[in-house]
């Protein structure tokens, strides 16, 4: 199964997150198939989610899943947009 999550790069007390398409069998932070966007909880501006959405939608067509945290920002960024 495909599921579209977070991985954690950055520095210890700095994080930054990699949106990343992968094996649901991967660890956290191993292998990926896609990086289709990012989220810097450290940035208080507009950059600080970035997905490509045509390529979200690609995923979700092919039945990728999506993880909690990700649907959560994801729903968080269409709410600020309006």
């Amino acid at each position: 199964m495909v599921k579209i999550r977070m991985t954690r790069c950055g520095c210890k007390n700095r994080p930054f997150y990699q949106i990343n398409v992968k094996d649901s069998r991967s660890s956290r932070d191993g292998k990926f198939i896609e990086k289709i966007g990012y989220y810097n909880p450290l940035v208080i501006s507009e950059k600080r989610f970035c997905i490509n959405s045509s390529r979200l939608g690609y995923w979700k067509n092919k039945g990728a899943k999506i993880s909690n945290r990700v649907l959560s920002l994801l729903k968080k960024n269409k709410k600020d947009k309006k």
